[in-house]
């Protein structure tokens, strides 16, 4: 039409984006480059198509983004089927074009799946997306609440977070974005953080529309970082391909179009590596929308919105078809190409009815009516374009509404029309003063909402405390009752107490006196012989020493050849050899005589008589005992000898008496000679020259010189005749017992 605009600059908005007080979304105004016309100068608010093309665009977007898929591994119980998969990834790339119609494909597959699988997990999350999508109410909150009550295990952080996601589609749907982010927002961080990563991803794209849609848009550029990060590492390139696109939309919105532009053609490469009809729509209706400030190159906006109409014809997708004839429409109403804006809105009108897509309806009467009124038909436009508001109105889209009535306004004013132009302005201005109240109202009910949970929240506290002090009170009145009901019978009571409790402190000694008894038994027992051991002997010998040395009869036994034992027999026929000589030992001696292993193969004896005749006897007793008869292991029969040294203190002919290492000293002496002198023989003192200990030492040192010399008196004892092998092979005989020589 001549004369008509070319230049039409208009705000773009999702469908489902909220309302400000101005009527506006912050930070989305779109300035339109191109050339004026010399009649109209034509500023154009809110345009009716772009902002349900732009909706088309992000609700595709939320709903890839929360739609349940194979692609990434889900923490849950067992890994998805590979089969199940590829079909969950169709219906998600498809699931814009036919919700209901794949919700139904799903319903089947997902209730032959185990209960509490991440198969299960993932298709439930899909219907309910699906089912959110196709604004099934009752579907879409059976699924969220299956949803969240998801089984403990490691799927149920991915449940929780599809389930707010679920619920926030649906809100979505009703253009409340504050109340989506309240429900997306629920879910703990730690959460999120332990879902899967494809869930991670959902969430995040999702939470990145919202917050771009409720203005903030630093909030957004978080969330599609992140999501862009997870999309990488799953690595599809679709699921790149779409957070690229909310990510040019939301530096679109924050005044980057140029950098808007390069996110775009990024997706575009992203989705072309893996091309699917619903995929490409998307991005090409946001290149269409990021590339309206482009210069003014209209060729570019109108290409984009040719490839979406495309790409929305080869899905089958009817609905988002006639969204994209709208776009196309809305196209040429900008290039002031009002007959065939009309041609393309008339073809999107019966489409959308026919799909019952309320948003595409509204667009397309939108675009008629405005088209009628620039063709000169006024009348019947304006009716067309009144019956899109009301359309607005009944949806509860009053910020659309009120857009609505201002694109009226300046096109009736511009056709001539200046009654109705000023009738729809005042309209534009009352919807904008309720918009204004409505929000100003719904902040101070969010804010009196908030005041009141902080209210509400410190009277519980309070009712708490106040219930908590009532009740200590009635604890301590009833424990003052019992208190003096119970003082007529507390002395007994307490006498009874004293007296278990002195019971029990009298076992609890007695039981302590017998575990340190028993402790003390074993640090001074040998366990394998049952013995003394040193740590016995070091207490004990203190008895028997006076101020003068030691005044008993000390003997050290050392069984012969037992490294040969050992090696022929072993090491346990060696202990069986041990364990039997401290019996043998035992036997020969009294109860309160002293036993001792001395250590490895050696023994000592401390006995209190000191008679002259009983050390030899007793010295023959025990060679006796070792020799006489040889020791059973098993199927062995094992001979065994010892070597004894002994002495009697004092000792002839000066009385003389040793402190007890030195009589240890002068026994094992002895004893070393005894096993010099052929073994089997107990070699006893029973005369030295010496008045001290020292004098005794240095006897001690040359024992067999002063033997020799008559400083020093021995008695030889032999033991009994034993059949001993040589090295334990052939036997050799050895000497008898009962011979005793002195010198």
């Amino acid at each position: 039409m001549a004369g008509w605009p070319d230049r039409c600059p208009r705000a773009i908005r999702p469908d489902f984006a909220p309302a400000h007080a101005d009527g506006m979304l912050r930070g989305v105004e779109i300035r339109l480059a191109g050339r004026q016309a010399p009649m109209f100068a034509v500023v154009m608010h809110a345009s009716q198509v772009f902002r349900f093309a732009l909706g088309a665009v992000l609700l595709a977007l939320l709903l890839a983004a929360c739609s349940g898929g194979g692609d990434g591994p889900a923490p849950a119980a067992a890994p998805v089927d590979a089969a199940l998969a590829r079909d969950l990834d169709r219906i998600e790339r498809a699931s814009m074009a036919r919700p209901a119609q794949f919700e139904q494909e799903l319903r089947a597959r997902g209730e032959a799946l185990p209960a509490g699988s991440a198969a299960r997990l993932d298709v439930i999350a899909l219907r309910g997306l699906l089912a959110a999508r196709a604004r099934d109410r009752a579907l879409t909150e059976q699924l969220a609440e299956q949803l969240r009550n998801w089984p403990a295990g490691e799927g149920r952080a991915s449940a929780v977070v599809a389930s707010a996601s679920v619920g926030a589609s649906y809100v979505i749907q009703s253009a409340d974005m504050r109340e989506a982010r309240k429900q997306l927002m629920a879910v703990s961080a730690a959460e999120v953080e332990a879902a899967g990563p494809v869930h991670r991803w959902r969430y995040h794209q999702q939470l990145a529309a919202v917050t771009s849609d409720t203005g903030d848009l630093d909030a957004s550029l978080a969330h599609c970082h992140a999501a862009l990060r997870l999309a990488e590492q799953i690595g599809q390139p679709w699921r790149r391909a779409l957070s690229l696109v909310q990510l040019a939309f939301t530096t679109f919105r924050a005044d980057t179009p140029a950098r808007a532009r390069e996110f775009i053609a990024q997706a575009l490469v992203e989705a072309l590596k893996d091309p699917d009809p619903m995929t490409l729509n998307q991005v090409y209706t946001m290149r269409g929308i990021v590339h309206t400030d482009d210069g003014g190159d209209p060729a570019v906006v109108l290409q984009a919105w040719s490839d979406a109409l495309d790409q929305a014809t080869r899905a089958g997708a009817d609905a988002v078809r006639a969204l994209g004839l709208a776009n196309l429409a809305d196209y040429h109403l900008r290039q002031c190409h009002p007959a065939r804006a009309l041609e393309l809105a008339e073809q999107a009108l019966p489409l959308a009815r026919a799909t019952r897509s309320l948003t595409a309806e509204g667009a397309a009467r939108s675009n008629i009516g405005l088209a009628k009124i620039a063709l000169g038909k006024v009348a019947e436009g304006r009716a067309e374009a009144r019956a899109a508001i009301t359309l607005d109105e009944q949806q509860g889209a009053l910020a659309y509404a009120a857009d609505g009535w201002l694109d009226l306004g300046r096109f009736l004013e511009r056709a001539g029309d200046l009654p109705g132009a000023v009738a729809a302005f005042r309209e534009h201005r009352r919807a904008r003063d309720r918009l204004l109240r409505d929000e100003t109202r719904k902040l101070l009910l969010e804010a009196q909402e908030r005041q009141d949970a902080e209210q509400r929240a410190r009277d519980i506290e309070l009712l708490n405390r106040d219930n908590a002090l009532k009740a200590e009170q009635v604890h301590q009145q009833s424990l003052a009752l019992t208190l003096w009901s119970a003082l007529g019978g507390c002395i007994v009571v307490s006498l009874g107490l004293l007296y278990q409790a002195f019971r029990r402190v009298r076992r609890a000694n007695e039981a302590l006196a017998h575990s340190n008894a028993s402790l003390k038994r074993q640090s001074e027992t040998d366990p394998l012989t049952g013995l003394a051991n040193r740590r016995h002997f070091q207490a004990a010998v203190k008895s028997l020493s006076g101020e003068g040395g030691l005044a008993a009869s000390v003997f050290l036994i050392d069984i012969d050849h037992f490294k040969r034992i050992n090696d022929a027999f072993g090491h346990a026929a060696g202990d069986a050899v041990l364990v039997e000589i401290a019996r043998r030992l035992r036997e020969a001696v009294r109860e309160d005589d002293l036993i001792v292993r001395w250590g490895g193969e050696e023994f000592l004896i401390v006995v209190r008589t000191r008679e002259g005749l009983f050390a030899p006897q007793l010295a023959q007793r025990m060679l006796d005992l070792i020799g006489g008869r040889p020791v059973q292991h098993e199927a062995s029969e094992i001979p065994a000898t010892a070597s004894i040294g002994f002495v009697s203190l004092p000792v002839p002919p000066h009385g003389l008496r040793l402190p007890w290492e030195s009589a240890i000293d002068l026994v094992d002496t002895v004893m070393y000679l005894a096993k010099s002198q052929g073994r089997n023989k107990a070699y006893g003192v029973d005369r030295i020259d010496a008045e001290d200990a020292l004098s005794a030492a240095q006897l001690t040192a040359r024992l067999e010189s002063a033997w020799n010399e008559g400083l020093v008196g021995l008695q030889a004892l032999h033991g009994p005749a034993v059949a001993r092998t040589t090295d334990f092979g052939s036997e050799i005989p050895m000497s008898g017992s009962g011979a005793a020589a002195s010198a």
